[in-house]
């Protein structure tokens, strides 16, 4: 299975949107306790598709070059460089394959060299094991744990931060 990162192609735009709206089960991980709607085409290719165009903070991951889902990063806090990162793979028969375990090395060695930062975290929430577990496999350190701060379908979950120093990225790759 050959995992890449790449820019999107703008023949691409029908073929990503259909890989975001075809299967909402990856939104039921995705930070659900948000309000998601699908965004209308025109919606999608004036505001994610763009970012996903200029390739810096969000590029397609694709296996064997037909894409699966996408790697991304915004700051939390630009003037500190406070930089996160997260990964979503779209289609739920793409899932336990090591699509994403592959793709964040890719993504984080990324940001490393793109971003004069000292750190790149990741956030997820307790809802979520297998991104809690993936990103303790990759060596990102859990930094914080703000209990019961996350409420979803009549349940209180936690929200998980990782956390990755340059340092530490340097010594593992």
């Amino acid at each position: 299975m050959d995992v890449k990162l790449r820019l999107a192609q703008k023949n691409e735009l029908e073929v990503i949107y259909h890989l975001l709206i075809s299967n909402d089960e990856w939104s039921k991980f995705n930070a659900p306790y948000f309000q998601y709607e699908h965004p209308s085409l025109a919606q999608f290719e004036q505001s994610m598709f763009q970012r996903l165009l200029n390739g810096l903070n969000m590029q397609l991951i694709t296996v064997n070059n037909t894409p699966v889902g996408t790697v991304n990063s915004y700051w939390e806090c630009e003037e500190t460089r406070w930089l996160e990162a997260g990964v979503v793979i779209y289609d739920s028969k793409f899932w336990g394959q090591g699509i994403a375990e592959k793709a964040i090395p890719l993504w984080v060695s990324y940001l490393f060299n793109s971003y004069d930062i000292e750190r790149v975290g990741m956030t997820t929430w307790s809802g979520n094991p297998r991104m809690m577990s993936l990103a303790l496999k990759l060596g990102f350190q859990q930094e914080a744990r703000l209990r019961k701060v996350r409420y979803y379908q009549g349940e209180y979950f936690d929200s998980i931060k990782f956390g990755m120093l340059r340092s530490e990225w340097k010594v593992r790759n």
